[in-house]
């Protein structure tokens, strides 16, 4: 009976009951185990799905096309299984885009795919040992450099979602640390710290972000540290808040009163109080973690060529929105709006669930 009132499963009870944030949690988990298996289940399992067929350019979706493998190199490692799920496995060989296919006398004759009106005269390889040819679906098409469409929407979740973990974490820490530390003492620590994060308030997220990347320089481990310490303000307000309501009760006084000291207060007896309207920040962060990481990719300051983010599929593709190619920018697009409604939906549904505005505060 006690483990079924435990307030973890009342949370639980309520948070199911909005289907809503239901369904986005699991769609949130849904793209965890795709980020996680990456290439796994990518159709190019080369590092970052960089393999490029240029004759390939903007192909609509669904379309299979045939490969001659031209040669072979010896000199590539194989990877096991879960180096290749998590850094791909470099192709051991070399292909062209290939409309028609023979052998005779040892040797391979192929016409080279240079397009769907034209042509190509016919060339002769050297017969290989094994399969020399091989045929490929690209699901969602090619992008403007002629690589698989959906190894790299795949890929990009890794990016969003690693950014906005550790941005979530960097301001979790900041954020609950200066937050405990103004609400608990008050007077000149208070000012100090308030009129801290009133400056870093009075700024834009996205000015900020590039002002820290800049500093920081353009890279990937980067984009980490500059989203996380644009986004700690809205942790440190409401830990602000929640602790200067929680250190006047009853049980706060009572364990002033028997010695304990600050930090053990703060750490064992306030923030597990809090716990609840943290997580619902932390959640609406990490929605705008996302947000913040694919505006810098799409500006040039986020993950770098040839490693593939949403922000940068769009700014590669964005010219084509007015052709007859604008699902190569509407793709990654419609990746990053659902994904941040998705946390969002989760945000609401934790806010429902913890009760925040009414929370009653126990010891």
């Amino acid at each position: 009976m006690e483990i079924s009132n435990s307030p973890s499963r009342k949370v639980w009870r309520r948070f199911r009951k909005n289907k809503l944030a239901l369904g986005g949690l699991l769609f949130i988990i849904m793209l965890i185990l795709l980020g996680i298996l990456g290439f796994a289940i990518t159709p190019d399992q080369t590092p970052n799905a960089n393999t490029m067929h240029l004759q390939l350019t903007n192909k609509k979706p669904g379309r299979s096309f045939d490969f001659l493998i031209i040669s072979r190199s010896k000199n590539i490692k194989q990877v096991n299984f879960f180096q290749k799920m998590l850094y791909g496995q470099a192709a051991n060989f070399k292909s062209i885009p290939i409309t028609s296919y023979r052998e005779d006398q040892g040797k391979v004759y192929a016409r080279a795919y240079i397009g769907d009106d034209e042509q190509g005269e016919e060339i002769s390889f050297p017969l290989l040992k094994g399969d020399n040819h091989y045929r490929q679906t690209f699901w969602l098409g090619t992008d403007v450099y002629g690589r698989d469409l959906l190894s790299r929407l795949i890929l990009g979740i890794r990016v969003s979602l690693s950014v906005g973990l550790m941005a979530v974490l960097i301001s979790l820490f900041i954020g609950v640390s200066l937050g405990a530390l103004a609400g608990y003492f008050g007077g000149k620590t208070d000012a100090a710290i308030s009129w801290f994060m009133n400056v870093i308030w009075s700024l834009p997220s996205v000015l900020l972000v590039i002002a820290i990347s800049f500093a920081l320089g353009k890279g990937f481990w980067q984009i980490f540290i500059a989203v996380g310490l644009s986004t700690w303000v809205d942790v440190a307000r409401l830990v602000r808040g929640q602790v200067l309501a929680l250190k006047e009760v009853e049980f706060i006084e009572a364990s002033k009163a028997l010695g304990y000291s600050s930090p053990r207060i703060i750490i064992k007896h306030i923030l597990p109080n809090i716990a609840g309207p943290i997580l619902v920040v932390a959640s609406a962060n990490f929605a705008s973690a996302i947000l913040l990481e694919s505006g810098l990719s799409f500006f040039g300051f986020g993950a770098q060529p040839p490693m593939p983010s949403w922000g940068g599929m769009i700014k590669e593709h964005y010219g084509y929105i007015i052709m007859d190619a604008a699902y190569l920018a509407i793709l990654p697009g419609l990746a990053i709006m659902l994904t941040v409604y998705a946390f969002n939906l989760l945000a609401i549904g934790l806010r429902d669930a913890f009760d925040v505005k009414s929370q009653n505060i126990s010891v």
